[in-house]
């Protein structure tokens, strides 16, 4: 195994856009709402996780290369039964930030679960209805916007 060697590639403009989703319960996606989750904000904390994973996607993920990021977006839209996460990552390097947004979105999603976890469990403790999924580039742009 051996990290891509990019030497000879130019550097481009590169933006990623990925997308996931938590399925929730209705009712906590409106205490998600409402403001009304023990641990705090879980939007404001997937945001913080996302931008945070993004920047260290290297570190996690074997034979990355680390990518000097310019920015990282996060953002939520809120279902009657699920919040789903959009990531849109970008860089000016020679290789792509695919792997920073959906580092970034899995993050941010992992994050929500931990702070609503509470109210996701059944009696016995489980999470019949708590799911992620759909976790996908959604977007690739390289050069020129």
């Amino acid at each position: 195994m051996r990290m891509a060697d990019i030497s000879d590639k130019p550097v481009l403009r590169r933006v990623a856009e990925a997308s996931g989703r938590i399925r929730l319960r209705r009712e906590t996606v409106e205490l998600i709402r409402r403001g009304g989750v023990e641990k705090g904000d879980p939007l404001g904390g997937a945001q913080f996780a996302g931008v945070e994973a993004a920047k260290k996607t290297w570190e996690l993920l074997p034979l990355c290369h680390q990518i000097p990021l310019t920015s990282v977006d996060v953002s939520f839209e809120l279902g009657a039964d699920f919040v789903e996460v959009r990531t849109r990552v970008a860089a000016d390097y020679k290789t792509g930030v695919e792997m920073e947004a959906l580092t970034s979105c899995a993050l941010a999603l992992l994050t929500i679960w931990d702070m609503v976890k509470k109210y996701e469990k059944d009696e016995k403790g489980q999470y019949p209805y708590t799911l992620i999924e759909g976790i996908r580039v959604v977007s690739k742009v390289k050069g020129e916007q």
